[in-house]
């Protein structure tokens, strides 16, 4: 008999369970049922189309080149999948995503401004989800090597654009080699030159790729008399040359970066980037050396935006653990295959879970939506024998509504040959479904209630195992017994921090060149304001359905997001007006940030006297001023599932493993779980799904597990 597991949310840890434990090799084994609130999957990365099929989305959704789990089941599910290319626009993942590699963060001026530093990062060897051949690149010691890798070219780049005569000699290959010339390096004071700072770069890094306990001293002294040079050699020369002082403050984060994997022992604790979790990462690099100038640049500001890495928040309380920091760092930098970032051609809904949805689906998975989940009722402690273990009892759901033909929802609509998932539901599939449009009944809402009916699943007749697979923020309501009476789980909502999040979309009469901003399309970050990052995103006016020519043509499209401030804390269900109250706030700070800063990016869409030109919105409306704002998209991530969850200092110790054994047929999954890579990503969900998977099915093996490297 199939082992029947129910898995509570569709974003993308809960659908990558399904997807691991309906492959065709379990031969059947196991039974999945996905139970989903409202009408669409996704979770925080759920997205929908609106009018003229525009593309509406919870935030930015831009995935990292170093996403090996995520991509790697992403091109399975294609595969399988076999769109037929002459009929599909995006039969294949590389239709879907696109590489991109421009970065790009915004650098504090003397006036209190900022400018854009923009990069473009080379492509990395490979196309993430490949194969990994040639041993484990998510070690400490291969980012200590491509850190001093690093510091030498930049060195040299220093040098080249000094225009210095001659180059740093090479070092010896061996190891003797390396030892002698670091040991003459340090003993002769020689790093006075930036010559010589190139020559200790190559000598360091050859070094670090062969440190041992017996060399760790000496690899640690030339890492910091590089540092001390560094800064005597290159400060000076940064006052006016904005070029020289961007590479010094990489240099010296680097170099501070190095300093404390060595001097902290992290390539030999067996804790790795947790050993030093505790601190801030800002904190931490500050301990090891790092200047003010780098640690309040805007470089190291990106990463704080890159995770949301504020406390309740609030841009004043930047908190980030310095292992995750540090572990997301180098895998953002050195870990990263085919492209720093990649885009998608579409929404998420659209190009990973539509396409998820429509295999799963035929490979036998059961939805269930419009089922929202209320309570995770626990066997009585009283009744278990000596030695069982607790377990889940029942689940409790409100149905949100009726099918007119039960089992039989088609969620999914078509906008130019490609299935997508709408911005509402299909209210003609629902009974009464003209009634509850015109109560407007909000599915998604966590502050709705209102339900047709109430469920009530039983062990060993609905199910045998649940994942919980639903954000943090929920758990404290829907599993107040576990809360209640286990510490661990008090504990992991009490020091696992979520907050919500908040985003914007405009769609533009003018292109970016129009705008201002001649560079190509962009990610920029550390934006000193409300909305600290900004995403062009033009690539999606084809995938949408607005006229080739005349006024309602669309010439650009651009993203923003950033932490809500202000909304630490979740209201009670009572307080039915609080997300009119949230989205309003998002509104109104995102008029005031057009207003005030997108001249700093955008300097032609301000009006001669001041203020953001309203009339580049499109609007069939025709609406005047800032009105013209509300036809565009805004969003308060404010329901307790949506809430990103926080990599704060020393929470990782909180949080509860997929693999935890401490209940008969529960785990949890998602990216607030002890899942090797604590960071709110898609990454991070992909990881904990798949090891939520392993735990009920031993599959796939741990080692395959791409970067799974927690204790």
């Amino acid at each position: 008999m199939a082992i029947r597991v129910a898995i509570i949310g569709g974003g993308c840890a809960g659908i990558t369970t399904a997807f691991e434990l309906s492959r065709p090799e379990h031969r059947g084994k196991f039974e999945v049922t996905v139970y989903q609130q409202g009408w669409r999957l996704g979770g925080k990365g759920a997205s929908g189309r609106g009018p003229s099929d525009r593309i509406e989305e919870h935030g930015l959704h831009i995935w990292m080149g170093f996403y090996e789990n995520a991509f790697r089941l992403l091109r399975e599910c294609y595969a399988e999948l076999n769109r037929d290319p002459e009929t599909s626009p995006m039969p294949d993942w590389q239709d879907a995503f696109y590489p991109d590699p421009y970065v790009g963060v915004m650098e504090p001026t003397a006036d209190g401004g900022s400018l854009p530093w923009a990069a473009v990062f080379p492509p990395g060897q490979g196309l993430p989800g490949d194969p990994i051949e040639d041993g484990n690149p998510f070690s400490v010691r291969f980012y200590l090597q491509r850190s001093a890798e690093l510091l030498r070219v930049l060195f040299e780049a220093i040098q080249l654009k000094q225009d210095r005569a001659g180059s740093p000699r090479d070092a010896d290959a061996s190891q003797t080699g390396l030892t002698q010339t670091a040991e003459q390096l340090l003993r002769m004071g020689q790093l006075a030159s930036l010559g010589a700072l190139a020559q200790g770069a190559t000598v360091l890094a050859g070094l670090v790729g062969q440190v041992s306990p017996t060399s760790s001293n000496l690899v640690l002294r030339l890492a910091e008399a590089l540092a001390g040079n560094t800064r005597d050699q290159i400060e000076r020369l940064t006052h006016e040359d904005m070029e020289l002082k961007r590479l010094w403050i990489v240099l010296d984060l680097l170099l501070a970066g190095i300093r404390g994997i060595l001097s902290y022992g992290l390539l030999t604790d067996p804790r790795g980037f947790d050993a030093i979790d505790d601190f801030d990462s800002r904190e931490w690099l500050r301990l090891n050396g790092a200047s003010e100038t780098a640690l309040q640049s805007g470089f190291l500001s990106g990463i704080y935006d890159l995770v949301f890495g504020y406390e309740q928040g609030d841009r004043r309380q930047p908190s980030v653990g310095a292992g995750q920091g540090l572990r997301g760092a180098l895998r953002m930098f050195f870990g990263y295959r085919g492209a720093f970032f990649w885009k998608m051609r579409a929404g998420m809904g659209d190009v990973v879970f539509a396409p998820f949805y429509e295999v799963l689906a035929r490979r036998g998975v059961r939805f269930e939506f419009f089922h929202r989940l209320e309570h995770v009722k626990m066997a009585d402690p009283a009744s278990l024998a000596d030695g069982e273990k607790g377990y889940v009892e029942a689940l409790e759901f409100d149905v949100q509504a009726h099918l007119r033909n039960p089992g039989h929802y088609q969620p999914l609509v078509d906008v130019k040959g490609l299935p997508c998932w709408p911005s509402e539901p299909a209210w003609d599939q629902l009974v009464d479904g003209d009634a509850l449009r015109d109560e407007g009944r909000d599915f998604e809402c966590f502050w709705d209630t209102r339900r047709v009916s109430t469920r009530r699943l039983q062990v060993g007749q609905d199910f045998d195992f649940v994942v919980l697979a639903v954000g943090l923020g929920a758990i404290p309501h829907l599993c107040s017994e576990l809360v209640d009476r286990d510490p661990r789980w008090r504990a992991m909502v009490d020091h696992v921090q979520t907050i919500p999040t908040q985003a914007f979309q405009l769609w533009m009469n003018e292109d970016m060149k129009d705008l201002g901003w001649t560079g190509p399309p962009i990610t920029v970050t550390a934006f000193d304001s409300t909305f600290d990052t900004w995403a062009d995103m033009r690539q999606l006016i084809d995938a949408e359905s607005w006229p080739s020519r005349g006024p309602r043509a669309c010439r650009a499209i651009a993203y923003f997001c950033s932490a809500l401030a202000g909304h630490a804390r979740i209201p009670g269900r009572d307080d039915s007006t609080y997300p009119a109250r949230a989205s309003a706030q998002v509104r109104e700070d995102a008029i005031r940030h057009l207003d005030e800063r997108i001249h700093e990016l955008w300097p032609n869409a301000l009006r001669p006297g001041g203020g953001f030109r309203w009339e580049l919105l499109l609007d069939p409306a025709g609406a005047t001023g800032e009105k013209r704002f509300d036809t565009q998209f805004w969003t308060a991530n404010v329901n307790p599932s949506d809430r990103y969850v926080l990599a704060l200092p020393g929470s990782w110790r909180y949080r509860i493993s997929p693999l935890d054994e401490s209940y008969d047929n529960l785990t949890l999954a998602g990216d607030g779980t002890a899942c090797g890579f604590i960071e709110g990503c898609v990454e991070a969900a992909v990881i904990s799904g798949r090891l939520a998977a392993h735990a009920l099915s031993l599959s796939p093996p741990l080692a395959e597990i791409v970067g799974f490297d927690h204790p």
